[in-house]
């Protein structure tokens, strides 16, 4: 008589443990929606606006130009 080992997999298996696996992606989503937010939000604090640059224009571009 043979004895067949029976391995209890209920708890580790997507489809019988829908409750922690729903749980999981849902925690796994929310910390990759935070890291997408704070890592748009560095990038844009890295290109911002560091203000208005002393440009030289030439006297010909002006609006009232000015010939030589």
């Amino acid at each position: 008589m043979e004895h067949e080992e029976v391995i209890d997999n209920k708890g580790k298996d997507v489809a019988h443990s829908w409750v922690s696996t729903s749980r999981f992606l849902f925690y796994a989503q929310v910390a990759i929606l935070v890291a997408l937010i704070i890592g748009g939000c560095y990038t844009m604090y890295q290109q911002r606006y560091k203000g208005k640059p002393n440009v030289e224009v030439p006297g010909n571009t002006q609006y009232n130009p000015q010939y030589k």
